[in-house]
């Protein structure tokens, strides 16, 4: 997609289709619809229809004009953006998402969208929001449809009449665009069936990636795994025929300090039956996506290559399948993690926190000082929170309140959860040090509970993305399939360490 930043009126911009926000002036009772957009031009133009009830702003409503007359452009799409009183950037990504979204399959191919004036956020804000909405709403998961036809769009500009400054707003547009491409990059991989993207696949594209944008990386097979004593990730391997990768890349910029030190971990399960304790039939083919963990944190760290912040981070990623078979580990055994606790496995469908407890033991070997791990971890949280919010786990307040900074900025919804200690006593084993699930109740909590095991005294995140990860129909401003939760607010949370550049 092809983007620009334009200092021009709206009304005098030459486009296939202009698109214009409108907001509800209202009350609740009573909606009172007003274009973000000063111009006379288009206020005559929207009169008639907001005195008819036609347009109220409403989030997300949609209303086409064919050549109004005193406008260049051969449409005006005008997006609800909702109450004027609670429009942020977030409405202002989910309303260029929605009309990228209904102009694609019309066969329109570019547009402009004008900024809306008179709001309560910065046209820096505002750029971003726009570009990073525009690209993952162009993003459509029909990649094996042998009649799929390429109804992308081509070209967007962004109409900033009242910039102060041009330079900052084109600084402002790249930026999103590495975003939203790093979002599309991490749904892209978590799209790919499990036939196409096996660990050893994952691995390639991670390093392919790498290559690309200048990160180290290194891959360590069965036997490194092995070697390396990674009992916990080892046991959910040695069930596949498939060898499982352990991917790490690495961004060191030379101007960093030494501390702080990022380490971020995450789920790679590229297929996931759930081994001997067995998943059902029903929808089982969606568990290719349950390396979407591992596939965020890749996504975040080709944005993070590309905007250079002044910290240093390290990329863990556990890629295995879990397959039952006679070489499967069973229910009741016992596996020894890196770290040398040992766990009794009373699930094999617990796999995620395993291979995530050795991934989160060598960040620590590796000298990572905070670490942060995503993983569609558990049904339990879905459960809880559905498929609104992701659940939080944290262990620090001051890692929460950084946190809690950049989901705002990264405009993604996630609610923290609790990690009391009285939890710790549904996953104590009998026969070893901890037990892989702890009962029926609390189960979130207590797959937390065993990865903070293994986190020990460092600032640690847990972010369980299962009900998120996957969004389970289509909506205006995305498609129907993988998300890329967590790698906007990920990128912010990591830029956030290096304020001051």
């Amino acid at each position: 997609m092809n983007t620009e930043l334009l200092a021009a009126k709206a009304s005098q911009v030459e486009t296939d289709c202009l698109v214009l926000v409108a907001l509800d002036h209202g009350e609740k009772d009573k909606p009172s619809a007003k274009l973000a957009n000063s111009e006379a031009t288009f206020t005559r133009a929207v009169a008639e229809i907001i005195d008819a009830g036609e347009l109220s702003g409403k989030l997300l409503e949609t209303t086409m004009l064919y050549r109004p007359e005193g406008t260049k452009a051969k449409r005006v799409l005008i997006v609800g953006g909702g109450s004027a009183k609670k429009f942020t950037p977030n409405e202002l990504r989910k309303a260029t998402g929605a009309a990228v979204r209904y102009l694609k399959p019309k066969g329109i191919r570019s547009l402009a969208v004008a900024l809306p004036e008179n709001v309560d956020f910065k046209a820096e804000n505002a750029v971003r929001a726009v570009i990073i909405g525009a690209l993952v709403g162009d993003f459509d998961p029909d990649t094996y449809k042998s009649d799929r036809k390429d109804q992308s769009i081509q070209s967007i500009a962004i109409l900033a009449t009242e910039s102060p400054d041009k330079s900052q707003l084109e600084a402002v547009l790249s930026e999103g665009r590495v975003i939203g491409e790093s979002q599309n990059f991490t749904r892209e991989l978590v799209n790919e069936p499990a036939n196409r993207m096996t660990p050893t696949m994952m691995a390639e594209r991670a390093r392919k990636m790498a290559s690309e944008v200048g990160l180290g990386c290194e891959i360590f097979g069965p036997e490194d795994i092995k070697r390396m004593k990674m009992g916990a990730f080892w046991s959910v391997a040695q069930g596949s025929d498939e060898p499982p990768a352990l991917i790490v890349l690495k961004y060191e910029p030379k101007d960093a300090p030494s501390q702080p030190h990022l380490g971020l971990v995450g789920k790679g399960i590229t297929f996931d039956t759930g081994g001997i304790s067995i998943k059902p039939a029903d929808g089982m083919e969606k568990m290719k996506y349950d390396m979407a963990g591992g596939a965020t944190m890749i996504g975040v760290m080709r944005a993070i290559a590309l905007l250079k912040p002044k910290v240093r981070v390290t990329m863990i990623v556990c890629a295995s399948e879990n397959m039952p078979s006679g070489k499967a580990q069973k229910p009741g055994d016992v596996q020894v993690a890196m770290s040398g606790k040992s766990i009794e496995i009373i699930n094999t469908d617990a796999e995620g926190r395993l291979v995530l407890a050795d991934g989160l033991c060598y960040a620590r070997q590796l000298g990572c000082t905070h670490l942060v791990d995503a993983a569609t971890l558990t049904g339990a949280c879905v459960v809880a929170l559905g498929m609104v919010n992701a659940g939080i786990f944290v262990n620090d307040d001051a890692m929460y309140d950084r946190f809690k900074k950049a989901l705002h900025q990264g405009g993604e919804k996630m609610w923290r959860l609790p990690l009391d200690d009285e939890y710790r006593e549904q996953i104590r084993s009998n026969i070893a040090d901890i037990m892989n699930t702890g009962g029926r109740y609390a189960g979130a909590v207590t797959a937390a509970m065993f990865l903070k095991e293994f986190v020990e005294d460092k600032p640690w995140i847990h972010l369980d993305i299962a009900g998120t990860a996957w969004v389970e129909e289509n909506k205006p401003f995305i498609a129907k399939g993988p998300s890329g939760i967590a790698v906007r607010s990920l990128i912010e949370f990591v830029r956030g360490f290096a304020w001051p550049a």
